[in-house]
């Protein structure tokens, strides 16, 4: 590409994205070159059953046998210092959970996933793309492989982070960046909580704003004819139009305001929860009630795909702290998500998926801690499909092992990939040349669908 045009343009951008309020980090990501990648005609169409997923992912580890898995029978270094209670259905979750026991007939509680790695980056990225790393190819996202093959419903972008994306995740691999998630980067349980890009600079005024926008549109056009790669630009386009429109669409505005909300919605979520003061004699984090919400604000107005960030899970020391510390608003906004989406009407068609990227040792540390374990942990999934009211698949006695229905992870992930109606074996192509499948080797799991 000639040099003084990519100058020129980088200096035109460079005034457009000020007026978008973008940050040049912003233009600079948007300008990378990017790999094209292509569906193969061997993929299968799919009904779906689910429209779209929440990810609540647990960041860290999340001790099971504190939770999801108790072993009440096990000694005393192995079961913990918690108890366990009976749920609505008869089964047992530990007695940290009392509000999700109540709901446990709308969910499903998987406790023999199987993991790879115990290592919290490579694990996390394995946990979001559905592959290891590798030296070779970045593998995309689940939610960049479900708003490439599923597109927009609506005028939001398909997939949203909040508040932003887990630094192991991944990014959008071999995909376009078109593909990656929309992060608000400010947590709606904060104050002040405001979206980026979701305000003009305050010397803009809207009309200033519009001519703007229709002087880009003239640059651009100008561009396009002298310049040769088409596919930069259109990559930029795509940029700005969903910069433009969650700058001027009042639907936008709406999906990630929490202003409507009720009182009573919001103490659903737990809002008014907080845990126990931590290791470090402080409460943390809060805000778990309000993510969700505008999680399921966004569902209901047609994102495909939306991940949210909660807590420190990775308690290598004092567990009891780290428990009573977090898990009481995990708790509540588990049963509010649940319970939430049900009466809405939502639960049948949104996947809520509760994740993180291992399981703890069952062993206690000398430490009082549990350390990092992958052979064996536990997965929280309701709606779009998957059977209310099971606990699916067993542990061994200490936990270490499953000892009946094993489920890989890229099982389950090819099973939450068939509900959105999406062949998960369907190849794409990376580089333009290599084939590559959704999932590897994964299978449907048909014992966790209605």
């Amino acid at each position: 590409m000639n040099r003084t045009l990519t100058s020129r343009r980088k200096v035109l951008q460079a005034g457009v994205c000020g007026a978008l309020g973008l940050s040049m980090a912003d233009m600079l990501r948007m300008e990378a070159a990017e790999s094209k990648a292509f569906t193969q005609v061997a993929g299968q169409k799919r009904e779906a059953k689910a429209l779209s997923v929440i990810q609540l992912h647990l960041g860290g580890g999340l001790q099971q046998q504190e939770s999801l898995d108790p072993k009440p029978e096990a000694p005393i270094d192995i079961r913990g210092q918690f108890g366990v209670m009976k749920t609505n259905t008869g089964d047992i979750l530990s007695d940290t959970f009392p509000r999700t026991s109540a709901v446990a007939d709308k969910l499903t509680v998987i406790r023999s996933v199987v993991g790879r790695i115990p290592d919290h980056q490579q694990a996390t990225y394995h946990l979001f793309t559905g592959y290891t790393p590798t030296a070779v190819i970045d593998f995309p996202q689940m939610g960049s492989v479900v708003s490439h093959e599923l597109g927009k419903r609506g005028e939001l972008p398909p997939y949203v982070a909040i508040p932003n994306q887990n630094a192991f995740a991944g990014g959008t691999g071999f995909l376009s960046s078109t593909y990656g998630a929309f992060e608000t980067d400010s947590d709606p349980g904060a104050r002040g909580y405001q979206v980026k890009d979701f305000s003009i600079p305050k010397n803009v005024s809207m009309e200033r704003f519009d001519r703007r926008q229709s002087a880009r549109q003239i640059v651009e056009q100008r561009i396009r004819q002298l310049e040769a790669d088409r596919g930069t630009l259109d990559t930029m386009d795509d940029f700005y139009k969903q910069a433009y429109t969650v700058l001027t669409s009042a639907q936008a505005q709406a999906a990630f305001s929490l202003d409507d909300e009720t009182d009573e919605t919001r103490q659903l979520y737990g809002s008014d929860v907080v845990g126990l003061k931590g290791p470090d004699n402080r409460f943390h984090p809060k805000g778990l009630a309000e993510r969700l919400i505008v999680a399921r604000r966004l569902v209901e107005s047609g994102v495909r795909f939306v991940t949210v960030n909660y807590g420190s899970w990775d308690c290598h020391v004092d567990v009891r702290s780290n428990t009573l510390d977090q898990i009481p608003a995990l708790d509540a906004a588990i049963t509010g998500m649940v319970t939430d989406l049900d009466r809405r009407g939502l639960l049948d068609t949104t996947i809520f998926w509760v994740t993180t990227e291992f399981g703890r040792t069952p062993k206690v540390n000398s430490d009082a801690g549990r350390d990092h374990w992958a052979r064996c942990y536990s997965n929280l999934i309701a709606g779009g499909g998957f059977t209310r009211g099971q606990m699916y698949g067993v542990s061994d006695a200490t936990g270490a092992e499953p000892a009946r229905d094993a489920v890989p992870l890229e099982n389950l992930m090819h099973t939450i990939y068939h509900q959105l109606g999406i062949d998960a074996s369907k190849e794409l192509l990376a580089f333009g040349t290599r084939p590559i499948e959704i999932i590897k080797e994964g299978k449907l799991v048909n014992g966790l669908l209605a």
